[in-house]
């Protein structure tokens, strides 16, 4: 049973999970998240303690959903699941809608310029990550299912920033044709 504080902490994450994504570490403030979870500054102390800890939380928070988003994507379109990723990841929406979208491309350059203990929570999550994709590749060992992983993934991720760094009216879409068809190669098949 979800108590009031357990629904507060959840709107807190949420908040913060969303703020992080959409204007970056520095781009918020404690105050900001409170003021989007409807609580005040001294509830956001309470439940998370501090920004670092939400940051580390809302990054959690984000890569599990990536986790989720691969099973649910291998479930739902079989071998084609690959494509159908694809297609979602780079798609328009999931381009435009920052607050909302991938922690992998929103909160991976926050990552590089934090310290301590969050490189190796980010590693560790990230090898899940490449672990769930390398399981449904076809063909070859391991060790070249994760080598195919990380090149879709990495080339997602890299055209996912481009694409939404040059804006819809730029060349996002010859960006995210070009991405996807090549992330696609790099896979191999799909099982």
């Amino acid at each position: 049973m979800n108590t009031r504080r357990d629904e507060t902490r959840k709107k807190m994450l949420t908040a913060a999970s969303a703020g992080f994504r959409a204007h970056g570490y520095a781009g918020i403030g404690v105050d900001g998240i409170a003021n989007a979870a409807g609580v005040t500054s001294g509830a956001f102390y309470a439940h998370l303690k501090s920004k670092d800890l939400a940051f580390a939380a809302a990054l959690e928070i984000g890569l599990d959903e990536v986790l989720d988003g691969i099973r649910l994507f291998r479930g739902e379109h079989g071998a084609k699941w690959l494509e159908a990723f694809a297609n979602y990841y780079l798609g328009k929406p999931h381009r435009a809608d920052l607050s909302c979208g991938c922690a992998m491309a929103s909160l991976s350059p926050e990552v590089a310029r934090g310290q301590g203990d969050l490189h190796q929570a980010y590693a560790d999550r990230m090898n899940q990550i490449v672990d769930r994709i390398a399981d449904g590749l076809a063909g070859g060992d391991y060790v070249g299912r994760r080598a195919r992983a990380w090149a879709f993934l990495t080339g997602l991720i890299g055209g996912l920033t481009m694409a939404r760094a040059v804006g819809e009216d730029g060349p996002a879409e010859e960006i995210a044709a070009a991405v996807r068809n090549a992330a696609l190669v790099a896979a191999g098949p799909a099982r």
